[in-house]
């Protein structure tokens, strides 16, 4: 696996080339990966969701998928959003950059996502079992539902990022 972010600050999540995907831990033993024996795996409707984010159904619930392109992913709780490294120098310089870049940035419409509690976040092609090994990271979310908006910002010369924040709903 290439590694485009640094160690650092926060932890990042990278895939091998194909979506990320946030399963909720009470449905990881039906997220079966690149593993499926149907004729699309869960890998391949990963896939197909296009666009920067899309929800599968999983179990009794939602996977929410990361799309577009393959980018180093953290996520930040303090501001409730999943930041995607798509360009920059350093990860100060991009972290740095999230707070004005939340406030301007051009966001899609938004998707509602109900979760029963704490997802992880991992690459699609792997079978939610084995994704609480290493690459992986954990959102601590409440139960509840979560309006889920994604913008892609260019917050300075040379520094590009994609956002996708989860915000609590009553």
């Amino acid at each position: 696996m290439v590694r485009h972010a640094e160690p650092g600050t926060v932890e990042w999540v990278e895939s091998g080339g194909g979506p990320l995907v946030a399963v909720p831990e009470t449905v990881l033993p039906f997220w079966t990966g690149a593993d499926g024996e149907e004729t699309a795996s869960d890998y391949d409707r990963a896939c197909e969701a296009g666009g920067p984010v899309g929800l599968l159904p999983v179990g009794d619930s939602a996977a929410l998928v990361l799309g577009d392109e393959p980018a180093a992913t953290a996520f930040l709780p303090e501001h409730g959003t999943l930041v995607r490294w798509l360009a920059g120098d350093s990860e100060a310089e991009l972290l740095a950059s999230v707070p004005a870049a939340l406030d301007t940035a051009p966001w899609r419409p938004e998707a509602h996502w109900k979760v029963p509690g704490a997802v992880l976040l991992f690459d699609a092609a792997r079978p939610g079992p084995h994704s609480t090994g290493a690459g992986h990271v954990r959102l601590p979310l409440a139960p509840g539902r979560y309006a889920v908006r994604a913008a892609r910002v260019r917050p300075g010369p040379g520094t590009r990022l994609a956002l996708v924040q989860l915000r609590p709903l009553p």
